[in-house]
Formats: structure tokens, C-alpha cells, sequence
């Protein structure tokens, strides 16, 4: 049975797995979302997540895709692992080894640097980018063998720290501990006890929350570098992008689930959600008429700053407020006339 598409907006928070593109993403949910006997229903993302990464993908349908243009420039949490001792040309696993180095950091090492990766920072973008040079994709240059240099860009880190277990590290013949007992050593997840403070370490695993246009690769490349060393990432995940956390997010095979019925209103968040931070205040009809036709809306006791305008919990538009005045910065199909009248 074909179900309507045109009351279908809101988010579809995705657990993107490894080796799926963000577009080939989008065409998973639009498959669904067909399976599942919707119509055509507009889809778009959230925010790029390379093939090689994993994890939070917001998915923005209907009207929401109005907002998707915002997630660009929220915020982002990403746990990274940085492999030590080996550069390769694209700073993952899929480019060849460019550079090798015998020096392993320690724990405290690592640490210790981390502050000066914090705040407002320079970074280079990898060679291996979407970037354009003279209108072409850095990544084709490169591909080509041609030099790539692309100018520094500011972004900014608000934090960056080393997680437990702390990687691999050289304690090869460290036992595993088989069962935990008093006074038995701690374990880490993987069967091993932390290494000690001072142990080299062939790997770490680190969590980040960065600013838009912030590349993780050259984040890893350059806190080995100034770790005396070289490196690149292993294992890449998104837990956070704006609003949204890895706890909201589906898995493919949940998305299948929803193409062969499962209910799809379980798992949709509404189209607020992406606006998280940002106040909602309800209009009057007549006011929400208005501001549905892209109307200025004058002598408004509002706050100056940007709002959700909503009418009898629907939204309306995104507004911004001046002295009294606002303006409609982004406006969505809401139908008035079904929504509930508390002014009758």
C-alpha cells in the first residue's frame, strides 16, 4: 500500500558502516523509504563521512532537508586510532606506506602534546581530498601523481584526548589475565593490562570534537608528527554530528527492516531536532500565516536572535530577530489548515 510521502520529514540518524559512501547512503534510505511504499520523498545528508569511516550519518527527509545545509557546520565527535611508525600518501589504510619511522611514543608522550592541538589550530588538508585546485578534485591530482599543495585552513579543536586502552603497544609477551581476581592486574577490553607509562606504543586511539571543515587524517598526521614520528589512521568513527548521537543511530540491516515494514515513526526524529539549541516560540495564526508566506514580522516581543517559529506545535519557519522584527531566514511547507486551532 502507498503511503503518503508529503507528511514525511524529520531525521534518520544512519550507523553508516565502513566501505559505504554518504551517497550510496542516501540511496539505501531512498530504496527503503520505496520498499516500505512511501513515495517520492525528498532525502539528502548531513555532513560527508568518507567510505573508510564509520558511524553518525544524519539523513534529512522532506523538510528537513531544508536544514540539512546546517549540519555542515555543526560540530562533530570523532574517535580515531593512529597507527605510529608508518605515513602512507592518503593517511588511512587504502594509500601506500610514503614514510617509516622507528620511533614509538608513550602514553605520556601523547598526552603531554595534545594541548598543543587544542583551540584554534592551522591544519593542512590531506592530498587525498575533495578539495578543488583550479577546478579539480585534489584526490584526481593526486591520483595522477601530480603535486598536490593546498593552503592551511583554520578550524577549530575543542578538545582532543587518548582513550583507554591505549592501543598496542610492544609487550609481546604480556600474559592474558583469564579471570579477575583480587588483586588481579586491570584488564583492557581487548585481554591485556594497560601498558605501563612508560611502554611505546604502535598505536592509539584517540577522541576528538572539531570544528567544521577538520580533517581527522591530518589531525593524526601531525600529532605524530610532533610525537617525533609519523603516522596514520586505522579506524575512523563519527559519534556525534550536531545534535545527534550514535545511540539514535540505525544499522543497515534496521533500515532493510523498515523497507519490509517495521515501522519507520519508531526511528524518524522530528525536524526540530536538528535545530537543537535553537528557541521555539509559538506564534498566533495570523502571525504564522504570515511568516509562512515569507512575511517580515513586525512589533514581536521576541528575543534578537535566531528562532524556530512554530503554530499548534508545527513548524513554521526558521526566523531571525532584530529590535522587535524578524525575518524569515528558511520557510517550511506547513499545511495551517490541519493543524489544531487554540485560537478558536
Amino acid at each position: 500500500m502507498k503511503r503518503p510521502a508529503s507528511a514525511l520529514s524529520g531525521w534518520l540518524i544512519l550507523d553508516k558502516p565502513r566501505g559505504l559512501g554518504s551517497t550510496q547512503a542516501v540511496a539505501a534510505v531512498k530504496r527503503a523509504l520505496r520498499e516500505a511504499g512511501y513515495g517520492k520523498v525528498k532525502v539528502g545528508h548531513g555532513g560527508t563521512l568518507d567510505p573508510l569511516a564509520e558511524g553518525v550519518l544524519p539523513i534529512a527527509l522532506g523538510e528537513a532537508t531544508k536544514l540539512a545545509g546546517r549540519m555542515l557546520d555543526a560540530s562533530k565527535i570523532y574517535e580515531f586510532t593512529i597507527r605510529f611508525g608508518e605515513e602512507t600518501d592518503t593517511l588511512d589504510t587504502e594509500g601506500a606506506v610514503v614514510e617509516r619511522c622507528a620511533r614509538l611514543p608513550t602514553q605520556a608522550e601523547i598526552r603531554a602534546v595534545l594541548p598543543r592541538f587544542t583551540g584554534a589550530i592551522e591544519q593542512a588538508p590531506p592530498a587525498y581530498s575533495a578539495l578543488k585546485i583550479d577546478g579539480k578534485r585534489a584526490y584526481d591530482l593526486a591520483r595522477a601523481g601530480k603535486a598536490v599543495e593546498l593552503a592551511t585552513r583554520s578550524v577549530t579543536i575543542t578538545s582532543v584526548e587518548i582513550l583507554p586502552p591505549w592501543g598496542r603497544w610492544r609487550a609481546e609477551s604480556v600474559p592474558e589475565v583469564e579471570e579477575a581476581g583480587p588483586g588481579a592486574p586491570s584488564v583492557s577490553p581487548g585481554g591485556l593490562p594497560p601498558p605501563p607509562e612508560g611502554e611505546a606504543l604502535t598505536e592509539a586511539t584517540l577522541v576528538a570534537h572539531v570544528s567544521k571543515g577538520t580533517y581527522i587524517r591530518s589531525l593524526a598526521r601531525d600529532i605524530a608528527r610532533a610525537l617525533g614520528t609519523v603516522g596514520h589512521v586505522t579506524h575512523l568513527r563519527r559519534t556525534q554530528a550536531g545534535p545527534f548521537h550514535q545511540n539514535q543511530a540505525i544499522s543497515l540491516d534496521l533500515l532493510n527492516e523498515i523497507g519490509n515494514g517495521a515501522r519507520l515513526e519508531d526511528h524518524l526524529l522530528p525536524l526540530q531536532a536538528g535545530l537543537d539549541g535553537i528557541p521555539a516560540l509559538d506564534l498566533d495564526r495570523t502571525s504564522a500565516q504570515a511568516a509562512r508566506q515569507g512575511r517580515v514580522l513586525f512589533d514581536q516581543a521576541l528575543p534578537d536572535g535566531l528562532f524556530l517559529a512554530r503554530y499548534a506545535g508545527l513548524p513554521v519557519a526558521l526566523m531571525e530577530a532584530e529590535g522587535g522584527t524578524a525575518k524569515v531566514v528558511r520557510g517550511f511547507t506547513t499545511s495551517l489548515d490541519t493543524a489544531k486551532d487554540d485560537d478558536t
